[in-house]
């Protein structure tokens, strides 16, 4: 009886003491990992204000592939949430809870920015989030240093409070390997400033086009452009005149390679026929396929502007597809149903120098907000809206504005960009126009900042930003 009586005494002994220490423990949690990320704060920034990538740079996937996500509430900034659940993980959510500050203040003058995720999951505690804080950093600030903390409340509850001990555990790892991954991620976006940039979603329409493949060197600059473009204009007018068509729109140039040495694209311009009668057969227009890798592309691949009839010689006659399924008018001319999906559009007013920089600026935006895009399937293009015009002397009097394109894919895009939510407009041509030389310096007339700045933070958050 003895031994019952002292062995219950010392359970008693062990409660209380368990109470105790219970009690004397914190009553929330905290822990934190840092690293400098070799990239513009923005970028960090837009990468941790929307969950689109959230899948590409989590500790979640890479220990349980079979997870499911769902994206739901806001496309970008507070309100976004995504939800996992299957695997070997307890499910769960995060909720962007604020952001600050909103995402069209974080420009070069700011040096830091604090993201808050709401967490719902099967960890112990309430009041459960991670608080990401950015600070710029490096001699030109461009360097991001990441500081990925998590919070908990364990109030009153005694086992809650015991699990504090464990905190170096799973919330620890999950911060610690989601950081290594997320400098991974970031490493694949071209590193540009696009926070000038004011980027639309535009749906297109499928759009009949002639067009004809062409090269120039990079060497030969906007002279070399210029004349390519010119040349590949009258091709494709002489062959709608021929085909009794109307051309209907502006030049459009599909950016095939921007090489070192060499620009290869395709010049077209859109018709008002779907149909063409080609060598006596009349044939439906189709959209461009892949060529098969057994295929042959020497026989099969238009020739450069201006080339000599016999390069094609022993290639497919007119009336015949080409490698890419596209309708062969004549030795240069092709006939295709292109466009159709929707696309991410900036607006570049100035020099065609400046097109290019800006088509880097719309490939870093996409990849860090999420939206995807493949450059072979669907390559970049961009749109002469308005030409250049010259004075009298021959002076630049109105510089050209292009729409630059970038199509994008998947069935889970956002309907708006976060600037185009907010209202914030794309930049005018009444704005200074660029210098001819501005390459360097693309986007400096879109004035993003400027005109952000005029939207009220209120508008810009009600819009989901």
């Amino acid at each position: 009886m003895m031994r019952v009586l002292e062995f219950i005494v010392a359970l008693i002994i062990v409660a209380v003491l368990g109470v105790v220490v219970g009690v004397i423990m914190p009553g929330n949690g905290h822990v934190e990992r840092s690293l400098v990320i070799g990239k513009d704060m923005r970028q960090v920034y837009d990468v941790m204000n929307n969950f689109r990538r959230f899948e590409d740079y989590s500790s979640l996937r890479q220990t349980n592939p079979k997870l499911q996500y769902e994206l739901s509430g806001k496309d970008y900034g507070p309100g976004a949430e995504i939800s996992w659940k299957g695997g070997s993980v307890s499910d769960g959510k995060l909720t962007i809870a604020s952001a600050e500050p909103a995402f069209f203040k974080v420009d070069g003058t700011a040096n830091s920015a604090k993201i808050v995720w709401n967490l719902d999951n099967g960890w112990r505690g309430q009041d459960k989030h991670f608080t990401l804080d950015l600070e710029r950093q490096g001699s030109r600030h461009q360097l991001t240093h990441v500081t990925w903390s998590y919070d908990v409340a364990y109030g009153f509850n005694l086992v809650n409070r015991y699990s504090n001990l464990y905190i170096h555990g799973q919330p620890d790892s999950f911060i610690q390997t989601s950081l290594g991954n997320l400098q991974n991620v970031l490493a694949t976006v071209p590193n540009i400033d696009y926070g000038i940039l004011v980027p639309y979603i535009q749906p297109t329409q499928p759009t009949p086009m002639l067009l004809v493949s062409t090269s120039i060197q990079r060497s030969g600059g906007l002279a070399a452009l210029d004349d390519a473009t010119a040349t590949a204009v009258k091709q494709i007018q002489d062959a709608a005149k021929k085909l009794g068509v109307n051309v209907v729109g502006p030049r459009i140039i599909f950016t095939t390679n921007y090489g070192d040495q060499n620009y290869t694209f395709d010049v077209a311009m859109p018709i008002d026929a779907t149909s063409l009668t080609v060598a006596g057969q009349s044939q439906e227009l189709t959209p461009p396929q892949q060529p098969k890798l057994d295929e042959e592309p020497a026989e099969t691949a238009s020739a450069p502007a201006g080339a000599s009839s016999t390069a094609v010689a022993s290639g497919p006659k007119p009336g015949d597809h080409d490698r890419y399924g596209r309708l062969i008018v004549d030795n240069n001319v092709r006939a295709t149903l292109a466009l159709g999906e929707p696309s991410l559009v900036a607006v570049w007013n100035g020099t065609a120098a400046g097109v290019p920089q800006t088509r880097e600026m719309l490939k870093a935006y996409a990849q860090t907000h999420g939206y995807k895009f493949d450059e072979v399937t669907n390559r970049l293009y961009d749109v002469e809206v308005q030409p250049e015009t010259k004075d009298s002397q021959g002076n630049v009097a109105t510089y050209a504005r292009y729409e630059v394109h970038l199509p994008l894919l998947g069935d889970n895009l956002p309907a708006q960009t976060p600037e185009q939510a907010a209202g914030i407009p794309q930049p005018s041509l009444e704005a200074a126009p660029a210098g001819a030389s501005s390459a360097p310096a693309a986007a400096g007339t879109s004035a993003a900042p400027a005109n952000a700045a005029s939207v009220a933070p209120a508008d810009a958050a009600s819009a989901g930003e």
